[in-house]
């Protein structure tokens, strides 16, 4: 679902497009160390850190971490 137009869509398209790669590259470090910041404050408190970082990547990517013994799938 989106409410934005096409019209400004593509204005944020272009500005962002009109910055360096650099520059694009920080703005997406950025935004990803925002999204971790709201994500662990979601969850609850006192969780070890070991916790901390297993829910942090299974909300990241969606699956938990993999085993280091697992067989990767082809």
């Amino acid at each position: 679902m989106t409410d934005t137009t096409p019209e400004i869509e593509r204005m944020v398209r272009e500005k962002i497009m009109a910055r360096s790669p650099q520059e694009r590259m920080i703005m997406g470090a950025q935004m990803l160390d925002a999204a971790i910041v709201m994500i662990r404050a979601s969850f609850p408190p006192g969780l070890s850190e070991t916790e901390t970082k297993h829910r942090l990547f299974e909300r990241l990517y969606g699956t938990g971490i993999p085993s280091p013994w697992a067989t990767p799938s082809v």
